[in-house]
């Protein structure tokens, strides 16, 4: 009997044994498939959370508005789901991404206070499209202003970084003038020169459109440390996800976008008119792509109407870098009168 019992035991043991690698092997696939899935997936899954978070949290919603007109030009908007009394801020995105990944960490804050409308400019995503041969800043405004006169909102104000800065004084300016109550402009290079936007874009290692428009990780790894003043180390199949997701679609249009901003700028009239609106500049001290002293130019060229605020150890992509100060500051702007502190130097 207790020969038996040891035989058992140790042809128990043996397949036990014999089982574990087995076992151990099946454990190394499935974490090498994941970290494959990871690999493969990640922006995507990145992006379908951001929607999510949009849809369910926020109660933000996307819908595709067609505009006037005989170009079919179509136009992404993501705004409210339901009506509500808040006061109604349009949010216009820059060259880095489209509109829901420039505002990830500003919808939460501002959508408490604010109806927020933020659409995808034309030729940015996969439904702002136009067979429109127009590149103009002044075209991405009037889009922009008919977009919201479709949805019904009939006053609003804007905020805009960088590219959407341009065309957010547009609005101000010509398009919306009537529409537009106080205006919120980002790190924008809207009082530059003609002259000094073509040093600018020298300034680069490669050619403005690459830079801006990076078709390779290494590419969007530059444009990042050249954007933030502290960017996230992320790894090279991320960025080339990134790339992918970003900015493969309509790059052709998007070029043709960049060239005409470098060659018109926001095309208005020089000089740049003093805008009726209150305005709130608000800028990175560590910019590296529009330096700060455009900032101070912007906000004297303004007067008593404007305030700048500066955001201490950030750089262009202050609405990620800064998202809280960026949030506090429109948030202050827009809600708490007519009051204005304004920086000087």
């Amino acid at each position: 009997m207790q020969a038996r019992a040891g035989l058992a035991s140790a042809a128990a043991t043996a397949t036990t044994m014999k089982q574990q690698p087995t076992v151990f092997a099946l454990l190394s696939l499935s974490l090498l498939l994941l970290r494959l899935l990871l690999r493969l997936r990640f922006a995507a899954f990145r992006d379908a959370a951001l929607t999510l978070h949009l849809l369910a949290r926020l109660r933000i919603r996307a819908v595709t508005v067609r505009l006037p007109g005989p170009d079919a030009t179509t136009l992404r908007v993501w705004c409210p789901a339901s009506p509500s009394s808040k006061p109604p801020l349009l949010l216009l995105h820059g060259f880095g991404g489209d509109a829901k990944w420039t505002w990830a960490d500003n919808f939460a804050a501002l959508s408490r206070s604010f109806h927020l409308y933020a659409p995808d400019l034309v030729f940015f995503g996969s439904h702002s499209r136009s067979a429109s041969p127009l590149r103009s800043v002044a075209f991405q405004a009037r889009c922009a202003a008919d977009a919201m006169r479709l949805l019904g909102v009939d006053r609003y104000h804007v905020a805009g970084i960088s590219y959407g800065g341009y065309v957010a004084y547009r609005m101000a300016a010509v398009e919306a003038r009537d529409r537009v109550d106080r205006l919120v402009v980002l790190t924008s290079g809207v009082a530059a020169t003609a002259e000094e936007v073509v040093e600018l874009a020298a300034r680069e290692e490669t050619a403005v459109e690459d830079a801006l428009l990076p078709d390779t990780a290494a590419g969007l790894r530059r444009l990042m440390c050249r954007s933030m003043h502290r960017p996230p180390r992320l790894p090279d199949f991320v960025l080339h996800e990134f790339v992918q997701l970003m900015f493969v679609d309509q790059r052709k249009e998007r070029s043709e976008l960049l060239r005409e901003l470098l060659k018109n700028g926001a095309g208005i009239i020089d000089p740049l008119p003093v805008l009726t609106q209150k305005t709130l500049v608000i800028w990175g001290d560590k910019d590296q792509v529009f330096p700060l002293d455009l900032g101070y130019r912007l906000q004297r060229h303004l007067g008593d109407g404007c305030r700048l605020e500066i955001i201490k150890d950030a750089g262009h992509a202050l609405q990620l870098e800064g998202a809280g100060k960026v949030n506090s500051f429109i948030t202050s702007f827009l809600l708490d009168g007519p009051e204005l502190s304004i920086a000087r130097k």
